[in-house]
């Protein structure tokens, strides 16, 4: 795994797994149900992935956006490809939704809705990351199953 997806907790994180892309939890949670979808190539710009990756990508954000609307019941999504720190290609997921969210122990507000994303007023989870990591597997794992019939 490239030096991002560790960056961001992997294996610990880790929700679902694509040929090309990984969907890790992000630990830090500016709303509920935060994500990092994270190229599994060693590209540090997006044009550099393979053909395979970017179609794969449409499968990918389709079961985000499927299992994230069951999870949080969020609004919009806002797909971040940021970069600046971290060098290989990934995107921030982050649902949106107006006021709070709660799950897995844990009630997020989006401190930004209905602007831009407050990436500084994210949670940093400590105790709740296997909670809240396993609950959304649970969805991925449904998503993804009914995605192969």
């Amino acid at each position: 795994m490239n030096a991002t997806i560790e960056k961001f907790g992997y294996p610990t994180t880790l929700i679902a797994q694509f040929d090309h892309w990984l969907v890790l939890l992000r630990p830090a949670q500016p709303t509920l149900g935060s994500l990092v979808l994270a190229a599994r190539s060693d590209a540090t710009a997006f044009g550099d992935l393979p053909a395979a990756a970017h179609a794969e990508l449409k499968t990918a954000t389709a079961t985000i956006e499927a299992a994230l609307a069951k999870a949080v019941d969020y609004g919009k999504i806002n797909y971040l490809m940021l970069m600046m720190v971290d060098p290989h290609v990934h995107f921030h997921v982050i649902p949106r939704y107006e006021g709070s969210r709660s799950a897995a122990g844990l009630t997020i507000r989006d401190a930004g809705w209905p602007g831009q994303p407050d990436l500084g007023s994210a949670i940093k989870l400590d105790s709740e990351l296997d909670r809240l990591r396993d609950m959304l597997k649970v969805h991925f794992a449904n998503e993804m199953s009914w995605r192969k019939d």
